[in-house]
Formats: structure tokens, C-alpha cells, sequence
């Protein structure tokens, strides 16, 4: 069974809150070190979805660095893996996509974690743990004490999504967390790569 890159930092991508063209943003983030993308554009017409996919790869490849989707099954065929959201099935994505497939699920509270992981997820995102300007008003937010506990119960397969800036990040460690997913701020970020380069610092990583 395949796990995330160590330490994670799983960028999400999100096309309408990127400050400059997506593959821009992606190849800054891949220069400052992450290496690891999920390509989440749902209302992106499939055909045109796949072919982003197939230009996030190419930066990728030679690197090393995994690039997964978000939701969409057939699409995920040609990426390293699939995110699917809370509820999926990682039991059905595993036999469609095989077992070098990197598989997570959105979950938001214990329940979910504990069946997405028992199911054969690979990993799990877990959240909102702050209020988060890409998502205005998402709720129920995590406390600090609740999140962790369902994080060490699941050491190296809970990365914590939601509001998650750099200076939260040595707590979210040391309560068990694997790791974080971010999206907005680095999308929105007039410079990706200081941004990359400051999460990294914070999981005590240094660019790859």
C-alpha cells in the first residue's frame, strides 16, 4: 500500500483562486520543494481536467513528485492516485486504480477517519481546524484537543486541511499530525515559492 511523500505537504489546487495561471503556480510550488499535488478543478469539463492533469505530470515527473485528483475516478487513472471526498468508497478506488495507487479521503470527524482507514485509505485529510478564506463559514471547526487525539490514534495517516497557516503547523505536529493540506494560501500568494518554502520550514523539511 502506497503512503503520502513524508513529511506531507499536499498542495491543492484551485484555478479560480490563483493569483497567476495554475501550471505557473504548481511549477513554483515543485521548485520550492513540495512534492505533492492533488488537482482539484471538479467544474473543469473532463477532457480539459485530464489535460491539466497531463501538464501537472510533466512538471512532476522529473522530480519525482506525486500528482493526484480530486474526485474524479477516470481521470485518476492516469495520476498517481485519488482524493475522494467524505463518504467514497477508497475500497472501490483500490480496485479500480490497483494497488500502487495513493488513496486519501476528506473527513471531518472520527467516525470517518476511523471508516475511511479501515476501508484501505491510505490517508486521510482532517478538518477545518481554523476558519479558512477559501472556504468562508465551513464548520463544524475542529478543536486542537479533538483533532489531535484522532491524529495519534493514526500516526503517519491524518494530515490536517483547513486554515492550516505556517505558524499553526509546529502545534499540529506535535499533537500527531502527519502533515498539512493547503490551498488558498498559496494560490492566492503573490509569491508560491516563499510560500511553499515556509510550510516546509514549519514541518521541518527543507526543499527536495
Amino acid at each position: 500500500m502506497t503512503r503520502p511523500p513524508s513529511p506531507p505537504l499536499l498542495l491543492i489546487t484551485d484555478r479560480r483562486q490563483a493569483a497567476r495561471p495554475l501550471t505557473g503556480v504548481v511549477a513554483d510550488a515543485l521548485a520550492a520543494g513540495c512534492r505533492w499535488v492533488s488537482l482539484r478543478e471538479k467544474d473543469l469539463p473532463a477532457a480539459e481536467r485530464f489535460a491539466l492533469l497531463r501538464r501537472l505530470r510533466a512538471l512532476a515527473r522529473p522530480i519525482g513528485a506525486v500528482v493526484t485528483v480530486h474526485a474524479d475516478l477516470d481521470t485518476a487513472a492516469d495520476a498517481d492516485g485519488l482524493h475522494l471526498a467524505a463518504g467514497g468508497d477508497p475500497a472501490a478506488a483500490r480496485r479500480r486504480l490497483g494497488p500502487a495507487a495513493l488513496i486519501g479521503v476528506s473527513c471531518h470527524v472520527e467516525d470517518e477517519v476511523d471508516a475511511a482507514l479501515a476501508a484501505g485509505a491510505d490517508y486521510v485529510t482532517l478538518g477545518p481546524l481554523a476558519p479558512t478564506a477559501s472556504k468562508p463559514g465551513y464548520e463544524p471547526i475542529l478543536s486542537a484537543a479533538e483533532a489531535g487525539a484522532i491524529a495519534r490514534r493514526h500516526p503517519g495517516r491524518v494530515v490536517a486541511l483547513g486554515g492550516v497557516e505556517p505558524g499553526l503547523v509546529p502545534d499540529l505536529k506535535a499533537s500527531g499530525f502527519a502533515g498539512i493540506a493547503v490551498m488558498g494560501g498559496v494560490m492566492r500568494a503573490g509569491d508560491p515559492t516563499a510560500a511553499i518554502r515556509d510550510y516546509l520550514a514549519a514541518l521541518g523539511a527543507g526543499p527536495a
